[in-house]
Order: structure tokens, then C-alpha cells, then sequence
């Protein structure tokens, strides 16, 4: 039996080389190469901010055309379909200093207009790209202001009409996601509060008209709670 065990061992001894030769190498595949996930941007939802930026009056106000700091605060809603359309509405408000230059008259009639506040409540549309939203609005406006006359700085009394405290707006502006639920905005927004006309006062002012507007132009930043930035991946 000792002598059969020890025959059988080293027939599979011998064999095990042989078989070892017939094996076939074996194959490797290559990994897949990976591929990032692709960031989808979701301007769904509300917000807050600020921002900050310059006002000028038009050629026909009675205001100065100097350019006056103004900066203020803006919250709104936002919702995105079809893909890449985006609906809003948006509340803003704006302060920006007094301003006591004015336009004098030929008789040295000096006449100020003074808007100190701005606001306005506005749809939007626009269109995305990624992280970019370009966008165009308009709506109702409101300021925040008067009228004042003098002659060699002694106020004068007078009348007018119109001196409307509302109005409409329209404007345009770009908006970034610069990290996720946060945006950066640069915009221009023009303000129409219709026109004023003398009616009575020092007599190089009665019957001219002249027209209540602003341009605008401010930079701001939004916050988006939770919605903005990118608010999925796909492989």
C-alpha cells in the first residue's frame, strides 16, 4: 500500500507542470475611464440681498445729472422650467442721499428734485446657461421725494402738476452662481415717474415741464436658500 501512495504522488508531481504549461494567461480589462459628475444649476426658489450702485437723472429731469450712490436691499422668487426658462417676481428697495443741487432758470430760479428712495416690485424672465442667468424685467415703481424752488436760496411758493410718487420701471441684468445657493448680479434698471409742470411760481419756471426719471445701475448679491448652486449630478 506504501508503495502505491508513494507511485500515485509522483504521477500528480509530474503532471502538475504539464498542466500548468496547457493554462491560458489570463486577460485583464482596462477600467472604464471615469468621468465627473455634471453640475445641474437650479434657480427654483427664493432669495435675498443687497447691493450697491450709482444713479443718474435724465436730460429733461429738474434734478442734477450728477451721478449719486445708492444701495439697498432685494428678496424674490424664482422658478425654472422648460429647461432652461426661468419666472420671478422681485421686490427692491434702494436709498440713496440727499441731493440739493438742482437746475437754475434764466431769472436765477433754482429748482430741486430730491429722491431719496427708490422701490419696485417686478416680474422677470430670463434664460440659463449653467451657472449664468440673463434676464430682463420690469414692473411697478415707487420713489420717495419733492420738489423745492428758491431764488438767491429764500424758498418760493408754487404749484404744480403731477409730481407723481409712482410709476413703472423696466431694466436687465446677469446673474452668476459663483458657489452653491449664492449668486452675484449686475444690472441696469431705468425708473419713469411721469412729468411736472409748473403752474404758478416765479415767472421763468410757470408752464415748463420737465420729466421725473432715473437710470440706475447696481451690482448685488444673492443668497438662495437651499434651491441655487448645484442641486444635482448627472452621470
Amino acid at each position: 500500500m506504501k508503495s502505491i501512495l508513494l507511485g500515485a504522488a509522483a504521477l500528480l508531481a509530474l503532471a502538475a507542470p504539464a498542466a500548468a504549461a496547457d493554462m491560458q494567461p489570463r486577460t485583464y480589462a482596462k477600467a472604464p475611464a471615469y468621468t465627473p459628475p455634471q453640475l445641474i444649476y437650479n434657480w427654483t426658489g427664493f432669495y435675498i440681498g443687497g447691493h450697491v450702485g450709482g444713479a443718474f437723472a435724465g436730460d429733461s429731469s429738474f434734478q442734477s445729472s450728477d451721478a449719486r450712490f445708492l444701495g439697498g436691499v432685494q428678496g424674490g422668487f424664482d422658478y425654472q422650467f422648460a429647461p432652461n426658462w426661468v419666472v420671478g417676481i422681485e421686490a427692491q428697495y434702494s436709498w440713496l442721499p440727499t441731493n440739493n443741487n438742482g437746475v437754475t432758470f434764466p431769472l436765477g430760479t433754482q429748482v430741486t428734485s430730491n429722491t431719496d428712495q427708490l422701490g419696485s416690485v417686478t416680474g422677470r424672465i430670463g434664460y440659463t446657461w449653467g451657472p449664468a442667468l440673463l434676464y430682463a424685467k420690469g414692473g411697478y415703481a415707487w420713489r420717495n421725494g419733492g420738489l423745492g424752488v428758491n431764488v438767491a436760496g429764500v424758498p418760493q411758493g408754487f404749484t404744480t402738476t403731477g409730481n407723481s410718487k409712482d410709476g413703472y420701471t423696466v431694466g436687465a441684468g446677469l446673474e452668476y452662481m459663483f458657489a452653491p445657493s449664492w449668486s452675484a448680479k449686475a444690472e441696469y434698471q431705468y425708473y419713469n415717474f411721469g412729468s411736472t409742470t409748473f403752474t404758478s411760481g416765479p415767472a421763468d419756471i410757470v408752464g415748463v415741464r420737465g420729466r421725473e426719471d432715473e437710470h440706475t445701475v447696481k451690482v448685488g448679491v444673492n443668497y438662495r436658500f437651499g434651491w441655487g448652486g448645484p442641486a444635482a449630478s448627472r452621470y
